[in-house]
């Protein structure tokens, strides 16, 4: 008998991923730290001294973890309800928060009650930040108005009433003590100087601002809303630079890295894109399990800390950089060592031992091995290798036509293996590498199940997605057909001039060689 042969699975050439110096920076992140919150992360931020703590806002509490603590150092529950957006100060020793229920705390983050509350917000509090004179605090709420707070005094500066819809977020200049700006759902951002009794600035960004931030020149301006990041030149009065729409879905978040040279955004998609500020280009993008509502970057981009909506808190650390300067270079082995015996022919009298070499077969190999096709059909129909391996299924598949032992194998089957296979079918005959083997397959489907038609609403609507699939498949096909048909028109007709041009040259090339010989 001969020995079975294994299915042979078509391979496909892949294209490869360019490999850039961003990319292996990004990369070079340990597998993330996953932390249980109690409800969804809305605010993280680093402390900006060492050694760099970051708070962390969910739920009714503000968590401080260390950079590679798992367990929170310290805790602030001293809410009524719902907390948002703590924030450090510049010298990392005062913490502040908004609530739910409209006040504003002061925590320093070496005790645990807070210093100060702030009352005068009427509604929920979900912006707080410092100014850069560590003496005021500026916030914004769902009451569309965003308040300017003395912290010595724990009395309220000035208020401003301009939004037309909640407050949702903001930021502080460093090159300028007196200037704050908000970012409303009324799809504007506004710019406040603390000196003036209205805003110096209006930006329409066209979608509810879900972030703000300000580059640390002060000259540059990047809001988030939709699916939009926007770029803004502050010093030209507001001018748009760029439009950014990388993501799928809503940016809840925008972050800078130490240098300003790369800027991050968090989408609802689960995607962190990373943008290069000199091209606005995307370098690099972080793939997560859930949507994203916080990002955050360490101040030596050490840690990336991504707060997610099913409260889970993803932690990721640089790898520290291997140090080879003192190691000694350890002696390879020399050229005639791998060439060893490698010519060498056997003698008469010597004993030559082979190692025979054990082929492991495939489950779906071991079965068509002892001709069950019905099930090793099953084996390939199973979602992890239909959704990451089809070429695997295909193939096995058209094994079984070349046995002429499809029929056989797809028929029988119940409810739901023919939704499975019809789903297949109708996701992947449009692909031209599987189209010749799926459409005999469609073909053999409909023969064998067109009694049944009608008995199952499940069934019946996967046909008529296969229908609409093959019927747009083949409305393409005459689009294409179409075009090659205009392709061959105007290639014909620039052959046809370009041959009249040169039978023109050369008639006239004669005709000057005529009438030069005839003047000599």
């Amino acid at each position: 008998m001969a020995a079975y042969k294994p299915v042979v699975v078509q391979a496909c050439p892949k294209l490869g991923e360019k490999i850039t110096q961003d990319t292996l920076y990004w990369r070079g992140y340990k597998t993330p730290v996953q932390i249980k919150e109690f409800g969804a992360v809305n605010k993280i931020d680093f402390s900006p001294v060492p050694p760099y703590n970051y708070a962390v806002t969910a739920s009714s509490r503000v968590h401080i973890y260390g950079r590679y603590s798992q367990e929170p150092i310290r805790t602030f529950s001293r809410f009524w309800h719902a907390a948002y957006c703590a924030t450090y100060r510049d010298d990392g020793r005062l913490l502040a928060a908004g609530s739910e229920d409209s006040r504003i705390c002061l925590f320093d983050v070496s005790g645990k009650a807070p210093l100060r509350q702030f009352e005068g917000h009427t509604k929920p509090v979900h912006l707080v930040g410092f100014l850069s004179d560590k003496y005021r605090i500026f916030s914004g709420g769902d009451d569309y108005s965003s308040k300017l707070w003395d912290i010595p005094s724990a009395t309220e500066i000035i208020s401003y009433s301009e939004h037309t819809d909640y407050v949702r977020c903001g930021c502080a200049s460093k090159v300028n003590a007196d200037v704050f700006i908000t970012g409303s759902y009324d799809h504007t951002v506004k710019l406040f100087d603390a000196r003036t009794k209205s805003s110096v600035m209006t930006i329409e960004h066209g979608h509810p601002v879900e972030s703000v931030l300000l580059f640390p020149s002060g000259g540059l301006l990047v809001s988030a809303g939709g699916r939009y990041v926007k770029v803004w030149d502050v010093l030209k009065g507001g001018q748009l630079l760029v439009s950014l729409k990388n993501h799928h879905k809503t940016v809840t978040c925008l972050c800078l890295n130490s240098s300003g040279q790369r800027l991050l955004s968090g989408s609802l998609d689960r995607h962190v894109k990373i943008y290069s500020t000199t091209s606005y280009k995307v370098v690099h993008s972080f793939n997560y399990a859930t949507s994203i509502l916080s990002l955050a970057l360490s101040p030596e981009d050490e840690t990336i800390v991504v707060g997610m909506t099913n409260g889970v808190l993803n932690v990721k650390h640089r790898k520290p950089e291997e140090k080879n300067e003192n190691s000694q270079k350890k002696r390879q082995p020399a050229y005639r060592t791998y060439v060893k015996g490698r010519t060498y022919m056997p003698k008469q009298e010597d004993f030559c031992v082979s190692k025979p070499v054990k082929r492991v077969l495939r489950k779906y190999d071991k079965l068509l091995r002892s001709f069950q096709s019905s099930k090793a059909l099953d084996a390939v129909l199973e979602p992890p290798i239909m959704l990451h391996t089809p070429e695997v299924t295909v193939a096995v598949m058209q094994e079984l036509h070349r046995r002429g032992t499809l029929r056989s194998a797809l028929a029988g089957r119940d409810e739901k293996q023919v939704n499975l296979l019809l789903t297949f079918v109708a996701r992947r005959v449009i692909e031209p590498r599987f189209t010749p083997v799926l459409v005999t397959v469609a073909d053999m489907i409909t023969d064998i199940y067109q009694p049944v038609v009608g008995q199952s609403e499940i069934v019946d609507k996967q046909f008529l997605k296969l229908q609409q699939a093959i019927g747009k498949e083949i409305d393409y096909q005459e689009e294409l057909l179409e075009v090659l048909g205009m392709m061959d028109t105007l290639f014909a007709t620039f052959t046809k001039k370009r041959d009249a041009c040169l039978e023109e040259n050369k008639s006239n090339g004669v005709t000057e060689l005529i009438e030069a010989s005839r003047n000599y």
